[in-house]
């Protein structure tokens, strides 16, 4: 191989370069011909000559490259800060105490940050909210990840004026009973509840406290309640606790969506099931076909102690809900239409309701939403010497259907619930003169918004047919909604009762209630 030495170093011009570029491309491919032929094929062609028009457009190009460029760069930063942000949420939320400083997991520069597009800005929002108000949960406490705790609230002032009734009344057996009017001013009830779900959404809790301040120093005024439950599937979500017997459309999770403010017609206040302890479940079958059942110890536990229950539970209640036309009836499936329904709503139900009771399974007569089992005259079933002669029932079997029909549309509302009670099969002490006991009744209550979502006119009555006398009672009011909403109302409600079968301090009448009672009430529900 000839070697080569050189005393200094010499400049090339351009075409002394090119002449050695050749010189060694000859070379090569003397050396080697494939080589030669490699390099021929990936020699870029000579540039074609470019016009002005051809270069602004490669510019304009490269300049929309290059702002994608900064884009992409500037959401990656975007999305970086967030994970960051996110971890930190999540471990602050199991526990860990939250981070002092912010801890850089990006090396993207300050700037791309500074030019972050708004939409990713937006995008970049926790997804977790504290506060607001959703119909339904109340104000919402607290939300995130691992639960949420939601606050509702229950509570009115009310005037009661019952000057007007008569002093006294004598029931079917010709004893006379003295009723004591009352005219006050009330806080009347208190219900705070705390509501949502734990760990999974389908692990639900509700925890109330429950005051009614008309039976202050009574038992039983004070209630603490409340439920656990899962829900497996939109066709079946189990409970266990306290809630109400559904066994009239009223105690069917209805309240507080009435006419009448936390006060039901006489016959429904008659013949119904009350709050009490036990398992149910409820679901949706098809759209608009809903159910409820529940087993439970009694018809009314507020008031009565686990001493008092019988061994085994006692009760079971059902509801079948059928809204064939638009599938739903409103909030809770309530009274009156204050949502304007544009097309017709119709309701139909049917609630069945068994229950073996005595003496001791009865709540005192004042106690909260107390459920007394009377005859129509007012006298309590239980009582010593009930039938006017030497002997008292000491155990009774009560069944009890009910049926609904209601339509709704455009502000107006007419519904009408048909009661039909058994009492049989009972023990007895002494001598008591039935064997059996037959009652039936009825409610019929219309609604008409005035002005729409803001002044309702209502008129509400009822009957009993009953083998003790057959009362009734006729109300005529307004419910007038300041924020065009059902959650606050003012609602003025005049009131004629004919000899009724029921009552209590917190019922607007007492028993044996006969003339007329002016009732008024401002209202908070949510």
């Amino acid at each position: 191989m000839p070697r080569f030495a050189y005393r200094r170093r010499t400049r090339l011009g351009p075409a002394s370069s090119l002449a050695c570029a050749a010189a060694g491309l000859v070379l090569a491919g003397a050396a080697s011909p494939v080589l030669a032929q490699e390099l021929q094929a990936t020699a870029p062609p000579p540039p074609p000559v470019a016009s002005a028009e051809d270069l602004a457009a490669m510019r304009r190009e490269l300049q929309a490259l290059r702002s994608e460029n900064e884009a992409a760069k500037a959401a990656e930063a975007a999305r970086a800060k967030r994970i960051d942000a996110l971890d930190a949420q999540l471990s602050w939320a199991a526990g860990a105490p939250p981070p002092t400083a912010p801890v850089a997991t990006t090396t993207a520069a300050s700037d791309d940050i500074v030019r972050l597009p708004t939409r990713a800005a937006e995008d970049a929002a926790p997804p977790a909210r504290w506060g607001g108000f959703e119909p339904g949960k109340g104000l919402i406490l607290m939300r995130s990840d691992i639960g949420e705790v939601d606050l509702g609230l229950v509570s009115y002032l009310r005037y009661l004026n019952q000057h007007q009734l008569d002093k006294s009344y004598v029931d079917a057996f010709g004893r006379t009973k003295t009723v004591t009017p009352r005219e006050d001013f009330q806080l009347a009830k208190v219900q705070i509840t705390v509501r949502g779900w734990l760990f999974d959404p389908r692990f639900g809790y509700n925890a109330y406290a429950w005051t009614s301040q008309t039976a202050q120093g009574l038992g039983a005024q004070v209630v603490l309640a409340g439920n656990l439950n899962w829900k497996f599937n939109d066709a079946l979500r189990v409970y266990f606790g306290i809630q109400s017997v559904p066994s009239t459309r009223s105690t069917n999770r209805t309240f507080p969506y009435w006419l009448r403010n936390d006060n039901r017609p006489i016959a429904d206040e008659f013949f119904r099931g009350s709050y009490t302890q036990g398992i149910w479940a409820d679901g949706k079958l098809a759209k608009g076909l809903e159910y409820r059942v529940m087993v439970a110890n009694n018809l009314s536990a507020l008031g009565v102690n686990a001493g008092q229950l019988d061994a085994k539970p006692n009760t079971w209640s059902g509801a079948l809900t059928w809204m064939p036309t638009t599938g739903e009836f409103g909030p809770a499936n309530g009274f009156g239409d204050p949502e304007n329904h544009d097309k017709v709503a119709t309701l139909f139900s049917v609630h069945y309701t068994r229950s073996t009771e005595t003496p001791q399974s009865q709540p005192n007569t004042e106690s909260i939403e107390n459920t007394q089992l009377r005859l129509s005259d007012g006298t309590l079933l239980f009582a010593n010497e009930a039938f006017g002669t030497p002997g008292r029932i000491t155990e009774a079997r009560y069944q009890m259907v009910a049926l609904d029909a209601a339509v709704k549309h455009r502000g107006y509302a007419l519904e009408f619930e048909y009661y039909s009670r058994w009492l049989d099969n009972f023990k007895v002490n002494g001598i008591v003169p039935v064997t059996d006991l037959h009652d039936t009744g009825f409610q019929l209550q219309a609604s008409a918004m005035l002005i729409p979502k803001t002044l309702m006119l209502y008129l509400s009555g009822s009957k009993i047919y009953g083998g003790y006398g057959d009362p009734y009672d006729v109300a005529l009011g307004v419910n007038y909604y300041p924020f065009q909403r059902r959650d606050l109302r003012v609602n003025v409600m005049g009131l004629y009762t004919d000899r009724s079968p029921v009552g209590y301090t917190a019922y607007p009448v007492p028993v044996g209630a006969n003339g007329f009672t002016l009732v008024s009430d401002f209202s908070l529900a949510f």
